[in-house]
């Protein structure tokens, strides 16, 4: 057999680098983006944590070693130490092909907290110091129950105004879910959808208008990147090219949920609330509220796309029942 035309071992690429494999794995498992930057950063620290030693020479005793580092040393919260954690297990797992021996490091412990809730007085408050895009943004996430960014990810074509509901594509753990549609927001939507056509107009006469696809629907159908349906319905204001990606068109991302959290903040302090209001206040405040109103427990796990009952079970705690419900003996005297 003839080597003539074979390729050069010395001509060969170099293997790609650690960092660059771990991405790649994210990538091919779907992973966002996010995760992708925060695993990527994890296994960073952990080799500098240990002097630039290449993990395939360690293992369990060292990655016992980091996490103690964190909730001793650095004393991180404990969602952060299990993010660590769970960075550093995808790396020996899925990228270096090594399964760690049980990792005894000194863990802390997640704490038990209820969810800040805001009463229907303090909702009507913080939505009337908001306006336009942002006041319609926030009344949504409390009418839905949604997650500030599975709100900001919603396509044109996920509203169905004939049904009054919303379809949640690949929420938390890649699931589908519907959700109701307030019928409040309908004509603000509406107008709403208008103003979007007429942007998305504009960037097809611009010779722009493509949008981001899920995996491997851009290659299937080449041509849905620029039809509105599929358009985000909260878009950004500028155009910018998708860093995952090898293809140079500029598209039109969704609104940074960065934005309206901002516009919260600068509300919650307007009004002076000295509760620690969030986006995700808003959601907390839409499960509470439907249970005070008597929905069953299993619907409202099914709205919030819980994977677990005993998740939604946390905001029963926060209902007039319980401790919560029970009259102070000084109240009676």
């Amino acid at each position: 057999m003839s080597t003539k035309n074979l390729p050069s071992l010395e001509n060969a690429p170099p293997p790609p680098k650690l960092l660059d494999q771990l991405r790649a794995k994210t990538r091919l498992l779907h992973y966002s983006k996010r995760t992708e930057d925060a695993y990527a950063d994890w296994a960073t620290r952990f080799i500098l944590f240990h002097h630039k030693r290449h993990p395939a020479d360690m293992g369990a005793e060292e990655v016992e070693d980091f996490l103690t580092h964190l909730a001793v040393e650095r004393q991180v919260s404990a969602s952060t130490q299990n993010q660590a954690f769970a960075a550093l297990l995808f790396l020996y797992r899925n990228v270096l092909g090594i399964e760690l021996d049980r990792v005894q490091a000194l863990r802390a412990r997640r704490p038990d907290r209820l969810p800040v809730v805001l009463s229907p007085d303090e909702l009507r408050d913080l939505f009337a110091h908001l306006t336009g895009l942002h006041r319609l943004l926030a009344e949504l996430l409390y009418g839905t129950g949604l997650r500030i960014l599975e709100c900001c990810r919603l396509r044109v074509k996920d509203v169905d105004f004939d049904r009054h509901q919303i379809l949640v594509r690949d929420g938390k753990g890649e699931k589908d879910r519907v959700v109701p549609l307030p019928r409040k927001l309908v004509p603000r939507l509406r107008h709403h959808l208008a103003d979007r056509k007429v942007l998305h107009d504009a960037d097809l006469a611009a010779g722009h208008g493509w949008v981001w696809l899920p995996y491997a629907f851009a290659e299937k159908c080449p041509a849905a990147g620029r039809e509105f349906g599929w358009q985000y319905l909260f878009a950004s204001a500028r155009l910018s090219v998708d860093p995952r990606s090898e293809d140079p068109r500029p598209r039109r991302h969704h609104l940074h949920e960065n934005t309206l959290q901002k516009e919260v903040t600068k509300a919650v302090r307007a009004l002076g609330m000295t509760k620690k209001v969030s986006c995700h206040t808003l959601r907390h405040s839409f499960a509470t509220h439907l249970l005070e109103g008597g929905a069953d427990i299993r619907t409202v796990q099914e709205l919030l796309g819980h994977a677990d009952v005993s998740t939604t079970m946390i905001y029963t705690h926060v209902l007039n029942r319980g401790p919560g419900g029970v009259v102070s003996p000084l109240d009676r005297l």
